[in-house]
């Protein structure tokens, strides 16, 4: 005997049927986080596609992670069956997925998607999702992501932008090394940070917000070419019109850390810009869902606004993020 009333033979037996159950218990959890992590990266359920129909707006449904489109016939308004995103766009028959994954330091996957939704290419970064954005013919693809996690609204973050071309596979995975020309002279420094990337229709030139020296610019880059230039001061997360006259931008109105931008309108041809009638300060890349209106996010909602600055503006969709009108 080597305890009162329980035998060598017992105490072995507790022992292996506490390893047993111990080891039940892991095996499940492991199959548990594994199915999580299957949910967290799946792809769209069947018949979920970006063939809804023309002017059909997709967006992120706050409540599951997973896109949905957007139909009010449908139980909530939506019809949530697209994949897990935390920032989704898409654009001709391409979409553009960006998870962040669970860990330390942040890492991040970018997922390119066709027109049904199915993965085609998986590109591992680290960071914070923050923007995403596809040419209107599907071929480019950018999107940002945040370095070290600080939002907009502090003074100090880092960005790192990536280009990806589909129909060559050329992936810029960080744009700061672009030719820049700032004030008609080219700009070397160390605190240049690109975002916001936004593609004209012939999938060479794009428009981007570029900071160094505490300010920040719009600029215009060429693919071909590789350049960029500085065209106008105090300009964030450009989104080019339709037809390519005008670009819709944050502004900052304020330099405090509540609500700093407005929405504004720049006509590329003239110069001149206008607020648009959102008079709450939006931290969002927005969206042209045709040549006279714009969508971007609020306060765990999507909305929409007329680009002349006239109107008022609209809820769209509760509980939702990443607009986008695929065609």
């Amino acid at each position: 005997m080597t305890g009162p009333g329980i035998s060598t033979r017992a105490r072995v037996g507790i022992l292996v049927l506490a390893l047993l159950l111990l080891g039940g218990g892991a095996t499940a959890y492991t199959l548990r986080a594994a199915s999580g992590r299957n949910t967290a990266t799946g792809t769209a359920e069947p018949g979920f596609t970006l063939d809804g129909g023309t002017g059909e707006l997709y967006v992120r449904d706050t409540a599951s992670g997973r896109v949905a489109r957007v139909d009010p016939a449908a139980p909530g308004g939506r019809v949530a069956g697209g994949p897990s995103c935390d920032r989704f766009h898409a654009a001709g028959s391409t979409a553009l997925c960006l998870q962040r994954r669970p860990g330390v330091p942040a890492r991040s996957y970018v997922l390119v998607l066709d027109g049904r939704l199915r993965e085609i290419r998986r590109i591992a970064l680290p960071g914070i999702p923050s923007r995403a954005r596809v040419s209107a013919s599907g071929h480019m693809l950018s999107w940002t992501m945040f370095a070290t996690g600080d939002s907009y609204a502090r003074s100090a973050f880092s960005t790192r932008t990536s280009i990806l071309d589909l129909r060559t596979g050329y992936l810029v995975k960080n744009i700061e090394q672009i030719p820049l020309t700032l004030d008609g002279r080219r700009h070397h420094a160390p605190d240049v940070n690109y975002w916001g990337v936004t593609f004209a229709a012939d999938d060479n030139r794009f428009y981007a917000t570029v900071s160094t020296g505490g300010r920040t610019h719009l600029v215009e880059g060429d693919m071909r070419n590789w350049s960029a230039r500085a065209l106008r001061e105090n300009v964030e997360c450009p989104s080019l019109s339709p037809d390519g006259t005008r670009i819709a931008f944050k502004k900052r109105v304020s330099d405090g850390p509540r609500e700093p931008w407005r929405l504004y309108v720049y006509e590329l041809r003239t110069g001149r810009e206008h607020p648009v009638a959102e008079r709450r300060g939006i931290d969002d890349q927005a969206l042209w869902t045709d040549p006279e209106t714009l969508a971007y996010g609020y306060g765990r909602a999507v909305w929409s606004v007329p680009a002349d600055g006239t109107g008022a503006p609209r809820r769209l969709a509760d509980g939702a993020s990443s607009p986008a009108v695929p065609r």
